[in-house]
């Protein structure tokens, strides 16, 4: 049997432990639960800030370009004939109207030789229809003129004469009869050799030189062809430049229509972009610009030349060209580059840092992050105008009284408490040193 005094003394144990273990949980739940911090608590932000800047604004308007030398010339054959010299190779400077290469051409002298023959005998056949000044049926005809001219007087005298006979009774009327009959034909054949040699005048004559003239004219246009087809056998450069390529070699024909020599004046070259059309009515021609192009470090100045009256009907833009000096010659036709483009111009613009411009993230607008009176962080929706690569224009949401965060500022809280901070405060390589 058990005894029945120890049962009091286990209680009392077991009581003991459940009380302690009681107190443990006790403090375990006690320092999960604890107390919020006060508003003083919360942390300050420090942020460096600047006021708003009223000045001229200028946008600039960004894009690729290839750089396309000033003038060209692809010398072509206009005939087909072997290549009989060159006189430059690839990188020879020549100048306007210096002999490139020459053609074969001895069967193209000797038609031009055939043609000249052809030309002088016409000039001697125009010559002798223009100066002689009697042909020989013009000077019968002005001789039987002159005869019929001569019988007419002879036979009107006789007349005459014979008609006062008649009056004084001398001869009969028959004898005047006949006079005058044959005075009539006289003057009827006078009448007709005037009008031959008037026919002959006018019309066989004119005739004759205008048979000369075109005979010579024809005489020469062969001739003039002849020479011109000599002449395409020296291809001479129309341009001062540089000769960029010449594909074939002496010996080689040289097709009609197909290049023989180029030349590139690369003194100046043209940067050849595309802008929309908005773009490009902010810009005027003489507008400074720059070029960053591969290779070289520092940016190259440019000036916009040409702003294309039309839009291009592929891609409906519109052509600008920035003229870029190249006497150096550092430059290489064909290199792509990225022109900054100064366009419109803003006098007395709202003007802010770039890197204060945030974008919001749930109207997708443009926001900046301003100090109030009380130091604490608030958002303003902005709307930008023209923009650069340091500074935006602010069209409306801000004055040039507000506070700016330009750094320190992003992702901070609406409401946050700030400390202004100059620049300089931030730690550079010589603070750490």
């Amino acid at each position: 049997m058990t005894n029945p005094r120890k049962r009091p003394a286990f209680s009392q144990k077991s009581a003991a432990v459940t009380a302690l273990l009681l107190a443990v949980f006790s403090g375990v739940n006690g320092c999960k639960k604890a107390a919020p911090p006060a508003d003083s608590d919360k942390p300050t932000v420090g942020v460096q800030v600047i006021h708003p800047t009223i000045g001229p604004i200028a946008e600039d308007i960004l894009a690729d370009a290839t750089l396309s030398p000033f003038a060209q010339a692809a010398i072509q054959s206009k005939v087909t004939a072997p290549v009989k010299m060159f006189y430059v190779q690839r990188g020879t400077r020549v100048k306007a109207g210096a002999l490139l290469a020459t053609l074969e051409s001895r069967d193209l002298a000797a038609a031009a030789l055939d043609s000249k023959g052809s030309y002088t005998a016409a000039q001697g056949t125009y010559t002798t229809a223009t100066k002689q000044l009697m042909p020989q049926e013009f000077t019968q005809a002005r001789l039987d003129l002159d005869q019929a001219r001569a019988t007419l007087d002879l036979d009107q005298n006789i007349l005459k004469a014979r008609t006062q006979l008649f009056e004084q009774g001398a001869i009969p009327g028959r004898d005047v009869d006949i006079a005058r009959s044959t005075a009539l034909q006289a003057q009827a054949a006078y009448q007709i050799a005037k009008q031959k040699l008037d026919q002959i005048d006018t019309t066989g004559r004119q005739a004759s030189l205008q048979t000369a003239e075109g005979q010579l004219a024809s005489a020469k246009g062969k001739y003039l062809g002849a020479e011109a087809q000599l002449a395409y056998t020296e291809l001479r450069s129309p341009i001062a430049g540089v000769v960029t390529d010449r594909p074939l070699f002496a010996g080689e024909t040289a097709p009609a229509g197909t290049a023989v020599v180029t030349v590139m004046d690369t003194s100046v070259l043209l940067a050849k972009l595309h802008l929309s059309q908005s773009q490009a009515q902010q810009l005027a021609v003489g507008a400074p610009a720059s070029l960053t192009i591969p290779g070289i470090d520092e940016p190259i100045e440019a000036k916009v030349s040409l702003i294309s009256p039309a839009l291009d009907p592929g891609s409906t833009t519109v052509e600008v060209w920035l003229r870029v000096d190249n006497h150096d010659g550092r430059l290489k036709s064909g290199s792509s580059a990225h022109a900054i483009i100064k366009g419109r111009t803003v006098p007395g613009a709202l003007q802010v840092p770039v890197e204060a411009i945030q974008r919001s993230t749930e109207s997708g607008g443009k926001v900046i992050i301003v100090v109030a009176a009380d130091g604490t962080a608030h958002r303003k929706n902005i709307t930008i105008g023209v923009q650069t690569a340091e500074s935006a224009q602010v069209l409306s949401g801000l004055t040039s009284a507000d506070t700016v965060i330009t750094g320190g500022g992003y992702g901070i809280d609406e409401g946050t408490r700030v400390k202004i901070e100059a620049a300089t405060d931030k730690p550079d390589a010589s603070d750490k040193e």
